[in-house]
């Protein structure tokens, strides 16, 4: 098993106080690097915690900078069944690439079982996208969580691609969980910046103007009239469910 470096120790004693809040935590982290928040989470919930991805525009840079701190950390992917080939063969690619200790996990109900079901939700407004995100994206995840014995959860979540992301910290809570969001506060330019210096690769689609990508059907790509949110589930919400709270309650 891999050691890890330790963070400076000015920062780690204070990080380590039993009396702190997490968003005591979470405001001290905010003056740290990535890479020392990546090693906050894993010195503190190692081997409970896991490191999740869509396979996206960016997730190459989360995917390298964890694993290159702990190569074993379970890397959970939920495949709905009906994302991009284009996802598929970069998931492939980055598995390959970073030796990746992948963890899919699907619904308990096929896509085309759910399809036959319940027609195709993601047509039918608000309440359909809902429900069809319950069951193809979190009751999947709420699974891993379960099955991995989870406490705390890596995420590549920014504060710049979304106003529902705009109030979360590096630390967050959901559902007792606690989420950790190393680049929380990354710019698009230093997103391309850590790529380049690592030679990693953008997803393939977002050379086609794909900002943000999940499934097929509900995608679409970035024009000159949209924001990068209206990209995703027609515009009518942003969040598939996954990330709906992540924020800290002021008492904790």
């Amino acid at each position: 098993m891999e050691t890890m470096t330790e963070l400076p120790p000015s920062l780690l004693p204070e990080l380590r106080k039993e009396d702190e809040t997490l968003r005591e935590i979470s405001a001290r982290l905010e003056k740290v690097s990535a890479q020392e928040r990546v090693r906050w989470a894993l010195e503190r919930f190692r081997p409970e915690i896991m490191l999740s991805t869509s396979f996206g525009a960016q997730s190459a840079v989360s995917l390298h900078m964890v694993t290159q701190q702990w190569p074993e950390v379970p890397v959970v992917m939920v495949d709905t069944g009906y994302l991009f080939p284009e996802t598929y063969r970069f998931a492939d690619q980055l598995t390959e690439r970073l030796k990746l200790n992948l963890k899919v996990y699907r619904s308990e109900t096929s896509a085309a079982w759910l399809e036959a079901r319940h027609g195709k939700l993601w047509e039918h407004g608000i309440e359909g996208i809902e429900s069809y995100n319950k069951m193809s994206k979190v009751e999947p995840m709420n699974r891993a969580i379960r099955e991995l014995g989870v406490r705390g959860w890596i995420t590549g979540l920014r504060r710049q691609q979304a106003k529902s992301r705009q109030e979360l910290g590096v630390l967050g809570l959901q559902n007792g969980i606690v989420k950790i969001q190393p680049i929380i506060d990354w710019t698009d330019k230093k997103v391309f910046e850590y790529l380049t210096k690592y030679d990693l690769p953008y997803h393939p689609l977002w050379e086609k103007g794909y900002v943000s990508i999940g499934d097929v059907h509900t995608t679409r790509p970035l024009t000159g009239d949209m924001t990068e949110e209206e990209t995703r589930f027609f515009g009518l919400k942003r969040e598939c469910g996954l990330h709906d709270s992540g924020t800290l309650d002021p008492g904790l």
